[in-house]
């Protein structure tokens, strides 16, 4: 398999310090964002989260996709982890300690038994098992279904989705707007089973955004951790592919804030 190189680039980002502890590739991700009250979001977060808000609302997340191109540093090619679809419920959060912006999830589903116990022991990321199926239907059509095990009452996820190419406003992402709000996130949050604050950096080139069209016909995420959507339709985006680089978990402490960091990358 080959591995991701690093490459300078033409809007530089800082690396993470160390060094990436595994890589990754997302594929024919939808985006799709429903506004969500401040107070309701925040009563669900780990008391040192706060919920992040864009135009006076916190923001929930549903991230169907399918990943390959798994890679841990130093470790051959693990059979049974080429590619698999992935499934994310999240919403966007600053941690007390730092003010750092990153998103934190409330569920993830995978139907690789693998990626579930290795994010669980190694990122405590609250992956589920789930039965789940990607169809593409055309070069930027997809249909997505995603049913979650062991689970009563059913968590069920179906939507059928397209990717309608880039625009201005999608090529041209800007601070400020809703595309930048959600996708300028460095890090993922968790805690670990000592109950303490813990974030994975990530890095990436600026997400190669799309407009997209979708028909969500059944979607239990936002019920399943006691939240309701609003009765309007979501923020729709699709990406095609996304080459990251994950760090290892680390403690977030105020010690972690402004590290200086002298090398601009990101990866190709």
């Amino acid at each position: 398999m080959r591995e991701f190189l690093v490459r300078t680039s033409h809007k530089p980002r800082p690396l993470p310090a160390g060094r990436w502890a595994m890589t990754q590739r997302w594929n024919d991700l939808l985006l799709a964002h429903w506004p969500i009250a401040a107070e309701a979001i925040q009563a669900l977060l780990p008391e040192w989260l706060d919920a992040d808000t864009y135009q006076g609302s916190a923001w929930l997340g549903a991230v169907p996709f399918w990943l390959d191109r798994l890679k841990i540093r130093g470790v051959p090619p693990i059979p049974g982890m080429r590619r698999f679809p992935d499934l994310n419920l999240r919403t966007y959060v600053r941690d007390r300690f730092t003010g750092t912006p990153g998103f934190y999830c409330f569920s993830i589903d995978s139907s690789n038994l693998l990626a579930v116990a290795m994010a669980h022991a190694v990122y405590h990321l609250p992956y589920r098992l789930a039965e789940m199926h990607l169809e593409p239907r055309s070069e930027r059509e997809f249909a997505f279904y995603s049913r979650r095990r062991l689970s009563r009452p059913e968590v069920i996820f179906k939507a059928r989705y397209r990717g309608l190419g880039p625009t201005h406003k999608t090529v041209e992402v800007r601070p400020g707007s809703f595309e930048y709000f959600a996708t300028e996130r460095p890090c993922v949050f968790s805690t670990n089973r000592r109950g303490e604050p813990i974030r994975a950096n990530l890095h990436h080139v600026p997400w190669p955004l799309e407009e997209a069209e979708a028909e969500i016909e059944r979607n239990d995420l936002a019920t399943s951790v006691g939240l309701a959507l609003p009765d309007r339709k979501p923020v729709l985006h699709y990406s095609r592919r996304l080459a990251v680089y994950v760090w290892p978990a680390e403690l977030v402490r105020p010690a972690l804030a402004g590290r200086p960091v002298t090398v601009a990358a990101t990866p190709s």
